[in-house]
């Protein structure tokens, strides 16, 4: 899945016709990626399985997350029957918003983290490891911004990867993403 589409940034950029729609396409994927490496995070996905130790990815009853997760399907303990954990037996961490960054099994549930053979790879959630299952609508923005950015660098004769000395004897320094991208990003970077 893309954060943004070939046309979305046609549009932004007004630009006819179908010539450059593979190049537009290649671009979209370079900027989607260029805001996922930014922002240490990835803002759209669909439910897969991952698998967390007991006693590595475990504290006590909280089970912590190595990627955000936007939804949880199914969680999977690691006992010998592999007995689901029901969304009625723990509570998500944050409770009230996501993305979620682990799980809590509920004392009352009388469960615990455990594993029958090995604890690596013992338990198992199923779910959307995203920032959400689409991409926000600031994202979708930033992403079409900067790929318009990229199209457009094609035709610029300037070499942009280095400093270069203007007549006036001014260094330019190279660019880096937009800074109205940045401004959008900045909120969403995990640390």
């Amino acid at each position: 899945m893309a954060y943004t589409t070939t046309a979305q940034v046609k549009t932004y950029a007004g630009i006819g016709g179908s010539g450059d729609d593979i190049l537009i396409g290649s671009l979209i994927t370079y900027a989607q990626k260029a805001i996922d490496n930014y922002c240490n995070r990835t803002f759209e996905g669909s439910a897969t399985n991952r698998v967390f130790d007991v006693g590595g990815d475990t504290e006590g009853n909280t089970l912590w997350f190595d990627e955000d997760c936007a939804s949880i399907t199914t969680v999977t303990n690691g006992d010998a029957s592999s007995t689901e954990v029901t969304s009625a037996q723990y509570v998500t961490i944050p409770r009230n918003r996501t993305p979620y960054h682990g799980i809590k099994i509920l004392s009352s549930a009388g469960k615990v983290w455990e594993y029958s053979t090995d604890p690596e790879g013992a338990i198992t959630v199923n779910g959307v490891w995203a920032y959400s299952a689409t991409a926000p609508n600031d994202i979708v923005h930033a992403c079409t911004r900067l790929a318009t950015f990229l199209y457009r660098q094609k035709d610029t004769s300037m070499d942009i990867d280095r400093p270069i000395l203007t007549d006036a004897g001014v260094t330019l320094l190279p660019g880096s993403l937009p800074n109205d991208v940045k401004t959008i990003l900045e909120p969403y970077r995990r640390r």
